[in-house]
């Protein structure tokens, strides 16, 4: 596979400045040479050298596409350690399909998602985790996403993982050498240097363990489900956090029905906002569907936006919801706080459902209000709101700094296999067991520490990650 040369439009293809046809391989600069015309006489692309830029125009077959600015850089200097070009043309459509075509006319073949940085990944430039770093960073929806990405991409999490790597080695060649040449290597008061050292890899699996839900969060976005009885007031919320009239808001309860999705930015958060069907008892089809749905994602949800109408008393109904968000993060909204409440912030607070829960209140005009009545101003209530979530998800702020935090499912998962298997060689340690089958208990976890950063991977799991990549990239 690495043998062909691949080619793939780099940028989005749409009406723009610019867009970039990106070739790698060892065809890459051969291909591009036998279509481009350099502005200067008798000079080739071949000749051409690394990191170096030519003006010219794309030309085959007696026909002039595009006036062009092609960028050359020699393997392995390059982004995939292949020879690698890029074809800055002009952002039309059309002009940037039809120089897509001619370069595959010409012998490359369309790269697959992500195949550019797999290509980068299995020639050794990049690790598994700095990999799924630059996806991360394509796709970052907020400040802490878009550094922490960074950080990754400049090897935060494989430089820690390689020093436990080399850690756990240590100790278990240390082992193998006592077991072979017991003359030079003595094993005496072995088990407790062991059991310390396990203590420290612990310690430093417990730290990158420590944030990496906080960090999943931060990275994908806050799973926030806004639930309430028909006409408490959702859609309208929805529509003031996102500044548009996302849903339909009238005066007839069930308006929603089905699941209606939308991320915002929300200060140092991202919310995947989920606005759902009214939960109460109906006899109508399409509305228990959206009923059922609505729980389904209540109980998947980070965090709940639970809104009441505080004009009407709480009823079986609110005590189903109730106990079905009781163990989530939630944050109650009192609607129509300006309409003669007869539920207050202190009554919900009693409930012991809603003990843990945050009270906001906003008017029957969608403004926010204080418990008081008075007025708040959009900018102090979402504010207001901001450290709602961070206390309830972040217990009370956000401060990485320096600190190295994996945001990856996979990497997370792998580092608790790790973690499990020195916690069995603790148990070994304890139960007097000989240091060979100690021996393979600290292999386990060199093992899927390598599988974390991808030194030891397998096949179908470097396709799974790379298939979430886009083109081009």
């Amino acid at each position: 596979m690495v043998l062909e040369t691949i080619v793939a439009i780099a940028t989005a293809l749409s009406e723009s400045g610019i867009s970039i046809i990106r070739v790698s391989g060892s065809e890459a600069i051969s291909i591009v040479d036998s279509i481009f015309v350099s502005n200067r006489e008798d000079f080739h692309l071949t000749d051409a050298k690394t990191h170096t830029i030519h003006y010219g125009t794309i030309c085959f077959d007696g026909k002039v596409y595009d006036e062009v600015l092609v960028s050359v850089m020699r393997g392995p200097n390059s982004y995939t350690r292949e020879d690698v070009v890029e074809i800055n043309c002009h952002g039309g459509v059309l002009v940037t399909k039809e120089i897509l075509e001619l370069v595959v006319s010409r012998g490359a073949r369309i790269a697959e998602p992500g195949e550019f940085t797999k290509r980068a990944f299995l020639n050794g430039r990049i690790d598994l985790t700095k990999a799924e770093a630059v996806m991360n960073l394509i796709q970052s929806k907020n400040q802490f996403a878009l550094e922490n990405s960074v950080k990754q991409l400049r090897g935060s999490v494989t430089n820690k993982i390689k020093e436990l790597r080399e850690s756990i080695l240590y100790e278990n060649a240390f082992i193998e050498s006592a077991l072979d040449d017991p003359e030079n290597y003595d094993l005496t008061g072995y088990e407790d240097k062991l059991s310390e050292k396990c203590d420290e890899l612990l310690s430093s699996m417990d730290y990158l363990l420590k944030n990496t839900e906080d960090g999943r969060l931060l990275q994908e976005g806050i799973k926030t489900c806004i639930i309430g009885k028909p006409n408490a007031g959702k859609s309208s919320f929805l529509n003031e956090l996102i500044g548009k009239e996302k849903a339909i808001v009238t005066e007839i309860a069930g308006t929603t029905r089905d699941i209606l999705e939308e991320t915002v930015r929300f200060g140092d958060f991202t919310l995947q906002l989920i606005d759902t069907a009214g939960i109460h008892d109906t006899e109508d089809v399409i509305e228990k569907i959206g009923v059922e749905r609505a729980k389904e994602y209540a109980k998947d949800a980070d965090l709940i936006f639970y809104i009441i109408d505080s004009t009407y008393s709480l009823d079986e109904e609110d005590t189903e919801i109730m106990n079905l968000i009781q163990d989530k993060p939630c944050i109650v909204l009192l609607n129509k706080y300006d309409l003669q409440p007869i539920l207050t912030p202190e009554d919900l607070a009693k409930i012991p459902q809603l003990s843990s829960a945050k009270m906001v209140c906003f008017s029957s005009k969608g403004d926010f209000v204080h418990p008081n009545g008075n007025a708040s101003t959009k900018e102090e209530a979402l504010d207001n709101m901001k450290q709602c979530v961070s206390d309830l998800l972040f217990h009370g702020g956000i401060s990485f700094n320096d600190e190295v935090v994996i945001t990856s499912m996979r990497q997370k998962e792998n580092l608790k296999h790790a973690r499990e298997a020195i916690l069995q060689v603790k148990e070994g340690i304890a139960a007097g067991m000989s240091e060979d089958f100690l021996a393979m208990d600290l292999m386990r976890a060199y093992t899927e520490l390598g599988l974390l950063i991808g030194e030891e991977v397998e096949d179908d799991l470097v396709e799974e990650i790379f298939s979430k990549f886009c083109m081009g990239k």
